[in-house]
């Protein structure tokens, strides 16, 4: 009985293991912002959240898909403004765990290719929307 009471006493005392992220939940049908809004010469793109699709591995094909998914909602905001990534003067890179940012920089890079890189800012994060692993939100010019 001692060791049982022992055994119960060492587990309550020790620390919780790391849960796994929340799995990615709906979309909301009407979200409370604009995906973005215009003043002046400047358009501010709300943040675009990047989910992994269900059933792919968080750190491996997942968080490339999660990037992709990211990026190319933003050009297809750029582009419904009439703008494209040429157009971006300064990104902000949200990131749920910092060991993802190398590869973030791989995969964002390409959307870039031919232009100059906007101003960018990143830091990590104790949790996204949706259990998203990423969120990155940009502001453009319009010439």
């Amino acid at each position: 009985m001692h060791r049982l009471l022992a055994a119960i006493a060492l587990m309550s005392a020790t620390p919780a293991l790391a849960q796994p992220a929340p799995a990615p939940q709906a979309m909301p049908a009407k979200l409370p912002f604009s995906p973005a809004v215009r003043a002046g010469n400047m358009l501010f793109l709300s943040g675009q959240i990047g989910q992994v699709p269900q059933g792919m591995d968080r750190h491996r094909d997942g968080f490339d898909a999660a990037v992709k998914g990211a990026m190319d909602a933003i050009g297809k905001i750029l582009k419904d403004n009439g703008l494209g990534f040429g157009d971006v003067v300064k990104c902000t890179v949200m990131l749920d765990d910092m060991a993802d940012w190398p590869r973030f920089n791989a995969a964002y890079l390409p959307y870039f290719d031919g232009h100059r890189l906007p101003a960018r800012s990143a830091f990590g994060t104790d949790g996204l929307a949706l259990g998203a692993p990423l969120e990155v939100e940009c502001i453009a010019a319009f010439k």
